[in-house]
């Protein structure tokens, strides 16, 4: 597959999720960015912005599986995972899996469930294997997590650990929708208070397994140049000797940044990356690996303020 076929797969998939969402491009093109990149992406919004119904249509344009879990505070690790249940028929344990293992999992409202619970992820994300009872199941390559969260503010919520959030590729910020967009959306969907059945909406697989895994190839195939490769250790190193930020980025996170790099040329139809491309992916990428100094925090400075403070400053390649 050429580059051109990977732009005109993700056209395709952009087409088939506009059936259904109005708006978002920003998030739509990072969800597909992430999914060619092979991350996952963690989708943060207050309720009722569509974040779940964007994952939804991503899933039904894929010729994958979909599972979805929906987190609550009394959720365990088992009930993800699945547990060893005694078959008093054959008297031996046999494995129930859980919803994990599927290709996509749509971890709805991950932040309402105990930390206990979210690590259960953790080795699935960043290994694509669960290991229950001593015993280590693959996932396959196609797996990837797609988590959506209400912000921390909101009652009811557990902040993400660390070393999770540290393993999603994006935190896409999810904002209510222009005046126009939202019009559009009561058009679309304001005939009943419950969303209809995405298939009643001519949404339908374009992409299958192995087209995925050819642009996912294609991706890899992306000239980076040895002085991009410079720049994005510089500024991921740059996160970390910010006044500003108490915790920076780690080497995950850049090389992150380069595979998301990639991935964003490559759906622009190009085999090399541009400073541009680096610069666009940062922010959603560095955002929530950043942890800022309490001094900073009562200032009311950001994440994101700090990753466009260190972008200014650190000079990009020509």
């Amino acid at each position: 597959m050429d580059l051109n076929d990977v732009a005109r797969v993700a056209q395709n998939l952009k087409s088939e999720i506009a059936k259904v969402m109005v708006g978002q491009a920003r998030a739509v093109d990072l969800i597909l960015t992430g999914l060619l990149a092979g991350g996952h992406v963690l989708l943060e919004g207050v309720p009722g912005t569509g974040k779940t119904l964007l994952v939804q249509a991503l899933a039904a344009s894929l010729q994958l599986h979909f599972g979805r879990v929906q987190f609550t505070p009394d959720m365990m690790p088992g009930d993800i995972l699945g547990t060893n249940l005694f078959n008093f028929q054959t008297n031996e344990f046999t494995l129930t899996p859980g919803p994990i293992f599927t290709n996509i999992l749509l971890a709805d409202e991950i932040n309402r469930t105990t930390p206990k619970t979210q690590a259960a992820l953790l080795q699935a994300m960043n290994e694509r294997k669960v290991t229950i009872d001593r015993q280590t199941f693959s996932l396959g390559p196609d797996f990837i997590v797609v988590a959506t969260q209400n912000p921390i503010e909101q009652q009811g919520t557990y902040p993400l650990p660390e070393a999770q959030l540290d393993r999603f590729l994006f935190k896409v910020s999810v904002d209510y929708p222009s005046q126009q967009e939202e019009v559009e959306v009561v058009r679309m969907h304001g005939q009943g208070a419950v969303m209809p059945d995405l298939a009643s909406l001519g949404l339908r697989p374009v992409v299958d397994p192995g087209q995925l895994a050819a642009a996912r190839t294609a991706v890899r195939n992306v000239r980076l140049a040895d002085e991009l490769s410079v720049y994005i250790v510089d500024l991921v190193r740059a996160t970390r000797a910010s006044a500003v930020v108490e915790t920076g980025a780690s080497t995950r996170a850049a090389v992150m940044l380069a595979t998301a790099s990639r991935a964003r040329a490559a759906l622009s139809g190009r085999d090399y990356v541009i400073p541009d491309d680096v610069k666009f992916l940062a922010p959603p990428l560095l955002r929530h690996r950043l942890v800022m100094t309490p001094a900073a925090e009562m200032d009311g400075l950001t994440p994101d303020q700090a990753v466009a403070s260190v972008i200014a400053q650190l000079p990009a390649p020509r």
